[in-house]
């Protein structure tokens, strides 16, 4: 299994909303995706990580390296890249672990 593992950063212009939001759309990815074991996504509230500005961790665990590589063009995923965009990503941080 794979673990994917997504922390982003928005500008100070994002709202509590949108970032909610980006969490709703992160979560309902899993009905969209095939090979994904389970998503999780999140508001960061962690006084040690929130200095250096990344407010939103998504983990998402794939069956295998063919699941996460058919993740990335997806449209559904597409779409919700197009709206963290649009809402104001600063920097992302991706880490793929195999478990």
């Amino acid at each position: 299994m794979i673990d994917h593992i997504v922390l982003v950063k928005f500008a100070e212009t994002t709202t509590e909303e949108q970032l909610q939001e980006v969490v709703d759309r992160f979560k309902a990815l899993k009905n969209h995706l095939t090979g994904v074991v389970d998503i999780q996504a999140g508001i960061n509230f962690s006084e040690k990580t929130k200095s250096q500005g990344y407010q939103v961790v998504l983990k998402t665990r794939f069956e295998d390296h063919a699941a996460l590589e058919a993740y990335g063009p997806n449209p559904e995923h597409q779409a919700v890249a197009a709206y963290i965009r649009e809402v104001g990503r600063l920097d992302s941080i991706v880490v793929d672990i195999e478990i």
